[in-house]
């Protein structure tokens, strides 16, 4: 691996030229991968697989119409590529189980009598075996049990991959039985387009991703971009002009300037009255929220937060009240006023 040096802490890497396509596919050429579950990763790390050539096949109960209607349109043949779930896990020898956290829970007792000695059981988050008392998922002995975490959406992961970038990845290797767990887990990583791959542990892959996605990454950002527009708006601003100042200067101009350069790099490209403002008002934002962030990453890894996905997320009514949920953000007045900003960008004015 080669070693990099991230902010004075020397970690190590694995690149695509250290572990290029063609090694991928020699360590895989006699592993048949069923990817379990067409949902968020599957059709992203399935198509990539594909399309690189290795074999892949799908397994998706019929049941959910949604999902097996896309993996045929998407050119997976019923019968030859596409198997209902048990069908799949039996023929594969590498199992990625991209299901639902809950629905991996709900499939596992069927899923567990499918593996076969020697077989990988692939992760793409460390959920179920982390939080193994609340979710039952407990590998036999006789397995490999490896991950492979995309960094990004599943939608993220299948862009990158066609533009040629890749998504970084994080692996893991949490049982090696076969002694080739490691490189099963590079292979795959590479195999579905990671740009580069980091190590990292099933624990901490889990606290760092149910922490982001509750933090920064999503539920974070829209509420401090809730809190910034309701403000503007109390005093008078227009919603075109609250949401421009909120969310599109953001997203279209200075995110992108973090993501190619740094935030330091940002600061010094914008004008002296923004850098002072933003130099002068940062401490004060990282510290009313750090209490936040501590209780929240105690919620993750206490187990709290598992809960309670485990139980709404298998509720019958979950998906309905989901739909409600969504639909009163996407009918607020903040993202009502987003969709008109979206439809005056010039890539979408009528020609």
């Amino acid at each position: 691996m080669a070693k990099i040096n991230f902010g004075g802490v020397e970690e190590e890497v694995v690149t695509r030229d250290e572990f290029p396509i063609e090694k991928a596919h020699e360590v895989l050429k006699d592993e048949i991968i069923a990817v379990i579950g067409y949902g968020v990763q599957g059709p992203a790390q399935a198509q990539n697989m594909r399309d690189n050539g290795f074999k892949v096949i799908i397994g998706q109960s019929s049941r959910y119409k949604r999902e097996w209607d896309k993996a045929v349109a998407d050119g997976w043949v019923p019968g030859e590529t596409l198997f209902e779930i048990e069908e799949a896990a039996k023929k594969a020898t590498i199992i990625q189980y991209l299901i639902s956290d809950a629905g991996q829970k709900a499939v596992w007792p069927m899923l567990k009598g499918c593996l076969n000695e020697g077989d990988a059981l692939y992760f793409s988050h460390g959920f179920s075996i982390v939080f193994k008392e609340q979710t039952g998922v407990i590998p036999p002995d006789n397995i490999d049990v490896i991950l492979v975490a995309p960094k990004g959406s599943g939608a993220s992961v299948r862009t990158n991959f066609l533009n040629g970038s890749g998504i970084n990845s994080s692996f893991g290797v949490f049982q090696d039985f076969t002694g080739r767990a490691r490189e099963r887990t590079l292979a795959v990583g590479i195999a579905i387009g990671s740009g580069y791959l980091f190590p990292t542990t099933f624990e901490h892959e889990v606290l760092s991703d149910l922490t982001g996605e509750r933090g920064i990454l999503m539920g974070a950002l829209a509420g401090v971009m809730e809190a910034q527009y309701d403000v503007l708006r109390e005093n008078g601003h227009s919603p075109s002009e609250a949401f421009n100042e909120t969310v599109e200067e953001l997203t279209q101009s200075l995110i992108r300037l973090v993501g190619e350069n740094g935030m330091d790099w940002m600061y010094a490209n914008c004008s002296t009255t923004a850098q002072r403002g933003a130099l002068d008002w940062k401490p004060r934002f990282k510290e009313a929220t750090l209490p936040v962030f501590r209780t929240l990453y105690d919620s993750v890894k206490s187990g709290k937060e598992t809960a309670i996905v485990l139980d709404v997320n298998s509720r019958p009514d979950y998906q309905e009240k989901l739909d409600e949920e969504l639909k009163e953000i996407r009918e607020s007045e903040m993202w009502r006023a987003g969709a008109a900003v979206r439809s005056l960008r010039p890539e979408n004015w009528k020609k």
